[in-house]
């Protein structure tokens, strides 16, 4: 396995890891038993990525690699242990905005491996990078960030067209992958702190 592949595949259980704490922390937010927190760890961390194997007819990543379980049941637990405190929000908001931006790349690059078009494999970083979090919200009974003016799909679209346009300009790919991820968590995180947000429906420029 080469060294870009070793970082890409660390890089992976790290966003799943992220993702998956974050669903351990909207299980937290409700006060729910370690067996829910484990649940909302695995809808979140693997549930955008198993919908894009799906959609694109690849083996599912978990059920190939079971170590991926192991991964959200290690974020589960320690958020368990040490997710508690008055920042858990503010937690929560910061490692789903790391979580979209490396799995809008992941995504992107897993359907670009498997000879999926440019303008798909977009939408699968899309997906990847926002299904899991969106599955979080509405089984937490938490509102759906698509629901919010956010911007939060755009900042995924944004960083998963950033790596594929510079893939497909074959640039290197790490450059072309960290490319994305700046773009994508700069976005969001120009969102979260500054509430950036696109204009709404019937809305007029004054």
């Amino acid at each position: 396995m080469s060294s870009f592949q070793l970082a890409a595949a660390a890089l992976d259980h790290a966003a799943v890891f992220v993702f998956a704490a974050s669903g351990a922390l909207a299980a937290a937010r409700r006060k729910h038993d370690i067996v829910t927190f484990a649940f909302f760890a695995a809808l979140t961390g693997i549930g955008g990525g198993t919908l894009r194997d799906l959609l694109i007819h690849a083996p599912v990543f978990w059920i190939q690699r079971p170590a991926y379980l192991v991964t959200c049941g290690a974020a589960a637990l320690t958020i368990w242990i040490f997710g508690g405190g008055p920042r858990r929000e503010q937690l929560l908001i910061w490692l789903d905005a790391l979580g979209l931006s490396a799995y809008a790349v992941i995504g992107a690059g897993k359907a670009l491996s498997l000879d999926v078009a440019a303008l798909p494999a977009v939408v699968m970083g899309v997906m990847t990078a926002t299904v899991g979090g969106i599955l979080r919200d509405v089984v937490a009974q938490h509102p759906s960030v698509l629901l919010r003016r956010e911007v939060y799909v755009t900042a995924a679209l944004a960083g998963a067209t950033a790596f594929v346009v510079l893939a497909r300009l074959e640039l290197n790919a790490m450059t072309a992958s960290l490319a994305g991820f700046a773009v994508a968590f700069g976005v969001r995180a120009g969102a979260i702190r500054f509430g950036w947000t696109l204009p709404a429906f019937g809305s007029r420029a004054r």
